[in-house]
């Protein structure tokens, strides 16, 4: 039997040769989770700071350093936008977080989010050929509690230093409050990838899920389940898509919401939650069973796990249904049990099913396009364009019902992703530095082409040594141990 090599090429292959189908989704997870904490050890952690500019001679620390530099300050003083020509600060991202809500974890402390932060730095940089810095913030007052208006201030405080900050894994409803006052009070884009990317990339799966079915956005039938900082965002997205809100039914955890929701509208917290449920669910529907009846799509954000969307439900919804279960890092029911129930098209959020739903498809491009046009703020239009961008990319090679959306590993969709969100930042009058589209893919393309070349130069000639064997093989019996217990 092939054994699992050292590069995960045959990742998918090895599991499925080893593990029946009930058990191959929690191997692969067990294991991916243990050799990520190995590994993690064995680098200490993922990311450095090297130069891009040569030292041929130690005098030219005179002209990186004190006195050259000295220039530089006296520039930026007397017209501070040429901060982000003689610095880094157009190509750099900060990756802010509080780590009140990593990933499926919940609240790991201030520091517990550095893992994920400096993951997101990397793909930004392989992916979308900038630069970014993972930046977890203390924001606990006396007793403990986050307080929004500490990492706000924190990230205003920031500004001067990056060209954009994307915000993560940050807890509700600070985090609808952190955006919304960042996104209106500063001059840089401030990204919010947990609500805004999913609901891009979700929308470019819907749109394309809907032309196989031969449905259009306006007449579908929609149940959302799930009313956290994606879904609500996710339901945003597809009311300025076209979706009809009265065809509209949102989940929480205390049923349906709808216009008779007395305790959203006393809580102040649920401002979204309230804001959905007094325009949509006209006729108070209150159970899946009532909501799924005849719906056409289901997009769940809810709890992991398997059992979480019922096949009854499925199996009550219209022909050529729809069903989104993207909660990580298990689904809300299995693609298979979800087909068995009637599914027509079923997308998640792993890489190990068809039709993953993955943020990673959508933040590289966006932010790259956001950044070469020196945008002021990521508009819900430019977010809606990179959707649409990712949907005809996928359209143009090719869809079917168990290939949707763009693969991270699909040549040049973040360079014309970055061109398209360019020209939807110049159009609607938020770009500062206007650039034509073709002259932003190019640029994009050419900076994508140098970070992967980089990368991959680091490895070849061992800067970057790849992990032991003997970490692979720990993680693997790892896994089979806690399998057979």
């Amino acid at each position: 039997m092939e054994e699992l090599r050292s590069d995960l090429a045959n990742l998918q292959a090895y599991f499925s040769a080893n593990y029946a189908p009930d058990l191959r989704s929690a191997a692969q997870t067990a294991f991916l989770k243990k050799l990520s904490e190995l590994t993690h050890a064995h680098y200490r952690g993922k990311m450095q700071t090297l130069p891009k500019a040569g030292i041929w001679d130690f005098n030219w620390f005179n002209v990186w350093y004190t006195p050259g530099v000295s220039a530089v300050s006296t520039a930026i003083r007397d017209a501070n936008e040429r901060s982000f020509e003689l610095s880094n600060r157009g190509n750099l991202v900060a990756v802010v977080s509080d780590s009140t809500r990593v990933l499926g974890d919940g609240d790991c402390g201030p520091a517990g989010g550095l893992g994920v932060m400096e993951g997101k730095a990397m793909l930004m940089k392989y992916l979308g050929g900038f630069d970014a810095i993972a930046l977890c913030v203390n924001n606990r007052d006396a007793v403990g509690k986050p307080d929004p208006a500490r990492l706000i201030e924190f990230v205003k405080m920031l500004e001067p230093s990056v060209g954009a900050v994307n915000l993560e894994d940050i807890s509700q409803p600070n985090c609808y409050r952190v955006l919304d006052e960042l996104r209106a009070s500063c001059g840089i884009p401030v990204w919010h990838d947990d609500a805004q990317g999913t609901a891009c990339v979700t929308l470019a799966g819907l749109l394309n899920a809907l032309k196989l079915a031969d449905k259009r956005i306006q007449n579908i039938r929609t149940v959302l389940f799930g009313a956290g900082a994606s879904n609500t965002t996710i339901a945003s997205i597809l009311l300025q898509s076209g979706l009809d809100p009265q065809n509209l039914i949102m989940f929480d955890s205390k049923g349906a919401l709808h216009p008779g929701r007395e305790d959203l509208a006393r809580n102040p917290a649920k401002f979204k939650q309230w804001a959905l449920a007094q325009i949509s669910n006209p006729l108070r529907l209150n159970t899946m069973d009532e909501a799924m009846r005849g719906a056409d799509v289901l997009i769940s954000l809810s709890t992991p796990g398997p059992h979480t969307v019922k096949p009854e439900w499925i199996r009550l919804m219209a022909p050529r249904a729809v069903v989104f279960c993207c909660a990580n890092p298990v689904p809300e029911i299995y693609p298979h049990d979800a087909k068995a129930a009637g599914a027509f098209i079923v997308a998640t959020g792993r890489g190990d099913f068809p039709n993953q739903i993955n943020n990673s498809c959508g933040f590289p491009g966006i932010l790259k396009g956001a950044l070469l046009v020196r945008a002021s703020q990521i508009t819900d239009g430019m977010a809606i364009r990179a959707a649409h961008s990712l949907a005809a990319f996928a359209e143009a090679r090719g869809i079917d019902p168990a290939n949707i959306v763009p693969r991270m590993d699909e040549e040049n969709v973040f360079a014309r992703e970055a061109a398209d969100v360019a020209e939807q930042a110049v159009k609607e009058g938020v770009a500062r530095l206007p650039r034509s589209r073709d002259e932003v893919f190019a640029l994009a393309e050419a900076d994508i082409r140098a970070s992967r070349e980089l990368c991959h130069r680091m490895m070849s000639d061992g800067s970057i040594a790849p992990p032991p064997r003997k970490l692979i093989e720990a993680a693997l019996q790892h896994t089979r141990e806690l399998l057979a217990n």
